[in-house]
């Protein structure tokens, strides 16, 4: 059984269910700098959307080409205009004690939880894996959102180690992109976390079987239908949640055809709402997004 900080044993299981927005950072000028000004924009577009709530510095936030000095400013400009809208802040990084520090700090602002991600490069076992997020977890008096994706860290969270990690009382939720569909299926049956689809694709398959809602980074467009499909599966009217859902399936394709977020930030330049830019290595997208893949009564 994971130790726990005793401070955490009071904090009660907070609720992740619905569509997250794992928000991009906007740049403006040659020299990159944070816009925070089209941010507070995009949050004020959000906010009316039905959206659960924002994750802040996440891999679409583009949270690698920022230093921790811009990642505070992101989190400080969304926490002073979330409006009452949850925040994820994300960690990553592979020092721990370093990690430890950033998670204490981040505990100290108004966020709801924290996304966290196993460190990348290193590829640890299973036991280090576990190591690296009870440390994490003990630190924190915010819940935990398990952030399982292989392709990124380049090591796989197996089931009994996500089991094992769901018995520490701060740890209360996945962001699911592990990519095996059992695992997600016992995580669902487990009950012991809120599963949150982390692949857009998988949305409308991980609501229906029981999962909590999503972190989907394509819903930046056409949020409100987005929403609304997730609203519609979890109220069984799965015959209007498909037809709201279709035409949605190639608009997410478009959207990951080139890293993440490229694509994103392609159609939210055409919309007006950011300047199209992001930061190497990552390069803009080699075409404009096509935005006749927007539903006619996209928002």
């Amino acid at each position: 059984m994971p130790t726990a900080n005793p401070l955490t044993l009071t904090v009660p299981r907070t609720d992740f269910s619905g569509l997250w927005i794992p928000l991009i950072t906007p740049f403006t000028g040659d020299d990159l700098a944070i816009d925070h000004a089209a941010l507070k924009r995009l949050l004020a577009h959000y906010r009316p959307t039905g959206i659960a709530g924002y994750v802040v510095c996440g891999s679409t936030g583009e949270a690698a080409a920022l230093s921790k000095e811009e990642q505070w400013a992101v989190l400080g400009t969304v926490l002073d205009s979330a409006d009452g809208l949850p925040v994820l802040m994300g960690v990553s990084g592979y020092h721990l004690p370093d990690a430890v520090g950033f998670v204490e700090k981040a505990c100290r602002l108004p966020i709801a939880g924290l996304l966290v991600a196993a460190p990348p490069y290193i590829r640890p076992s299973q036991d280090g894996l576990r190591r690296w997020f009870e440390a994490i977890a003990d630190a924190s008096n915010k819940p935990i959102v398990l952030y399982d994706i292989p392709y990124r860290t380049g090591v796989n969270i197996t089931l009994e180690t996500l089991r094992h990690l769901s018995q520490h009382p701060m740890v209360q939720a996945i962001k699911d992109c592990g990519g095996d569909a059992a695992k997600t299926q016992h995580l669902l049956a487990d009950g012991a976390l809120q599963v949150l689809a982390g692949e857009d694709m998988q949305l409308v398959g991980t609501v229906a079987a029981g999962g909590a809602g999503a972190i989907a980074a394509s819903a930046h467009v056409c949020t409100v239908q987005f929403a609304e499909v997730m609203r519609l599966v979890r109220s069984g009217q799965l015959d209007a949640a498909r037809a709201l859902w279709r035409p949605l399936v190639p608009l997410i394709s478009a959207l990951y055809a080139e890293p993440n977020p490229a694509c994103i930030k392609s159609a939210l330049a055409q919309c007006g709402w950011i300047e199209n830019r992001l930061r190497d290595p990552l390069q803009k997208a080699r075409q404009p997004f096509d935005m006749g893949l927007l539903p006619g009564d996209a928002d």
